[in-house]
């Protein structure tokens, strides 16, 4: 509240300014942090997931980097298969039926 009260001032004087730009510094830190975790965390997956090196997610920390994986993930042949073609191959043998359960 009291940053709050600093803003609306009509006239800062400079040293209110620095102390209000202070106040503000780690807080807009740590809305940073967060903001790289939401990007970075899902991306990390992703090119886990497609068969990448998930050290590529750190592209989206430059400018365009984000740009550029997800042109790196939309064009490149993915080391995964299908899951039509999974399902398309049935397994070489027929898995073995459960025991009858005994009579009483």
């Amino acid at each position: 509240m009291n940053l709050l009260a600093i803003f609306l001032q009509s006239q800062m004087d400079s040293p209110v300014a620095r102390e209000a730009l202070m106040m503000l510094g780690p807080l807009v830190m740590i809305v940073v942090v967060v903001a790289l975790a939401i990007i970075l965390i899902p991306f990390w997956f992703i090119c886990k997931k497609a068969g990448f090196s998930p050290w590529l997610t750190l592209l989206n920390i430059i400018p365009l980097g984000n740009l550029v994986l997800i042109y790196v993930l939309a064009f490149a042949e993915w080391k995964v298969v299908p899951a039509a073609q999974l399902a398309s191959n049935p397994p070489p043998y027929q898995p073995p039926y459960p025991p009858a359960p005994p009579a009483a």
